[in-house]
């Protein structure tokens, strides 16, 4: 007998992906999928955003409350999807915004299977040959960086700050033994650069190691961490007493790209261990979470360039190859797929070159009484979370088996010859001028000055002499009314969207310089595409006082 109760549940169960297979309902199923694509391609226009941007009423947000009642598929579909207006369009030539790629079909697809099957690599259990995935992907990354991949092991986690954060803790836990059963001394520091990502200082407060305890060591001028003051804070540091738990070395910087000198940092850390005879290695690890992808031309022949790249962009490959390839020295490597790896959020891993790192955080079985009563692959024994999903995995091994290496060094090498390309037009004209010039990646960060200044010279007395303060202060007003004009007209359907960043980094007394910012990375972007954003940037000299 029919009662409301059974009504419900009968459309609550039309909801769910069946479980055993029926013609009628899985076409329902990939039609409800298909619909929701079509309307989300329905948002598409010239511009490079889904839609119009429509302002959010967070206040009105905040006052939604639950229906009384059950909503059907298509119209949950059609909600959702109109989430989506104003968003970024990341796969557009016209976008140029962030580090931030467009994701491949493999790699959603991944995402989508995973998904369906709700897997949870925290056990293979779990997960079954899903969990496999994590290990294949994890295992050509550790050859890729030139890890021995019997001996490293790695895990997906939460993101690249989620990368760092292993990193730190297995360094914590080399310095202070103790750290995981009775808490965190006073005496333990962590050291990054002042251009490394602000995820340093969330690490160091979560873990209880305090952000008065990070040290951050200024940058040369290609926004590299200075090696000289890093030796100096490591000595007075260890001469006072205080254990280093970690090093953070960053090789891509978010801004700039900059690549930290990694051999060195490596070679310092060595020989201080031995000078000060430390009872343990302070941990290097290596956020590299943008720049691992150039791992692939570790043996590219760059002399007979097989791939017929131009000049100008063999050599920004080969500058930025000639730091990525010592990620092997690092004791642990931050990976993200969802940035140079062209996969969706979120797809990261942390790989160790020593497996027996993750061993200084593993659980006792007892602990958690209802798991791993069976099974072979248990990494929920020694991961942070309890529960990951195989999305990440799944994405990433994805798009490893789509591109395969040669894939790879098209895609980088195609968006630093696009980036290439974008600079010297920027270079062409007297302007503008580029900022970071010696930094060898996708993104370009550059100012523009108005008629009459020499921008040859500008750059230095800026950065360097107090003297021109005001005049740094006017010129980044003056470049955020350019930006303001850029965005305006993309926004229009007239230009690119690109970005900027309030601090490229800090003059010699302290005032922030304020950038424009293009950030390659999408595999559609053409000379064309590079060339209207120079000319945006000339159209908006003009406009701009």
């Amino acid at each position: 007998m029919s009662t409301p109760y059974r009504d419900v549940l009968n459309k609550i169960r039309l909801a769910f992906p069946q479980p055993v297979s029926d013609s009628i309902h899985d076409s329902y199923f990939v039609h409800s999928i298909m619909r929701a694509l079509d309307q989300v391609d329905g948002l598409k226009t010239q511009l490079p955003i889904l839609g119009s941007i429509v302002p959010g009423d967070f206040e009105e947000a905040r006052r939604t409350t639950l229906p009384p009642r059950m909503s059907s598929v298509e119209a949950v579909t059609s909600d959702l999807v109109g989430h989506l207006q104003g968003m970024t369009i990341v796969g557009h030539p016209r976008a140029q915004q962030n580090v931030i790629p467009p994701p491949t079909i493999p790699s959603l697809i991944g995402v989508l299977l995973s998904s369906l099957h709700n897997a949870n690599v925290v056990w293979d259990e779990y997960s079954r040959l899903v969990a496999l995935a994590e290990v294949e992907a994890a295992g050509i990354t550790a050859r890729l960086v030139g890890y021995d991949p019997e001996q490293a092991s790695g895990v997906f986690t939460f993101g690249g700050t989620g990368t760092s954060l292993y990193g730190v803790k297995i360094g914590l836990e080399k310095a202070c033994p103790q750290a995981m059963q009775k808490g965190v001394p006073e005496d333990v520091v962590v050291i990054v650069s002042e251009a490394g990502h602000y995820c340093a200082r969330s690490i160091t407060g979560w873990l209880g190691i305090g952000v008065d305890n990070l040290i951050t060591i200024p940058t040369t001028a290609e926004n590299e961490m200075d090696l000289g003051r890093l030796e100096e804070a490591a000595r007075t540091a260890l001469a006072g007493g205080k254990k280093i738990a970690a090093i953070i070395a960053t090789l891509g910087t978010t801004d700039a790209f900059g690549l930290d000198d990694l051999k060195g940092i490596v070679t310092l850390r060595d020989n201080l261990t031995e000078e000060f005879q430390l009872a343990y290695r302070p941990h290097v690890h290596a956020d590299a979470v943008i720049g691992w992808a150039w791992s692939v031309f570790n043996h590219y022949d760059f002399e007979r360039n097989p791939l017929g790249f131009r000049p100008r962009t063999l050599r920004a490959l080969a500058g930025a190859c000639r730091r990525i390839r010592h990620l092997s020295l690092a004791d642990s490597v931050g990976v993200d797929f969802h940035k140079t790896g062209f996969a969706p959020y979120i797809s990261s891993l942390v790989l160790f070159k020593d497996c027996e790192d993750l061993r200084r955080v593993t659980r006792l079985p007892e602990e958690m009484p209802y798991l791993y009563h069976f099974g072979e692959h248990r990494p929920g024994m020694y991961t942070l979370e309890a529960s990951r999903a195989g999305s990440g995995p799944l994405a990433a091994l994805a798009n490893y088996r789509l591109f395969g290496e040669q894939g790879l060094q098209v895609l980088l090498g195609h968006m630093v010859e696009m980036t290439q390309i974008l600079r010297e037009h920027l270079e062409g004209y007297e302007g503008t001028t580029v900022l970071n010039r010696d930094n060898f990646g996708t993104v370009t960060l550059f100012r523009a000055y108005p008629l009459g200044i020499d921008t040859f010279s500008i750059k230095g007395q800026e950065f360097d002499d107090p003297a021109h303060r005001d005049t740094l202060l006017t010129h980044n007003a003056y470049n955020r009314a350019i930006f303001q004009y850029v965005y305006s007209e993309a926004m229009a359907g007239r230009g690119v969207l690109i970005s900027s960043t309030d601090c490229y980094r800090h003059t010699r007394y302290g005032e922030p310089i304020y950038a424009l910012k293009s950030y390659i990375l999408s595999p559609f972007v053409d000379e064309g595409d590079v060339e209207v954003v120079v000319e945006k940037i000339q159209e908006a000299r003009e406009k701009v006082a």
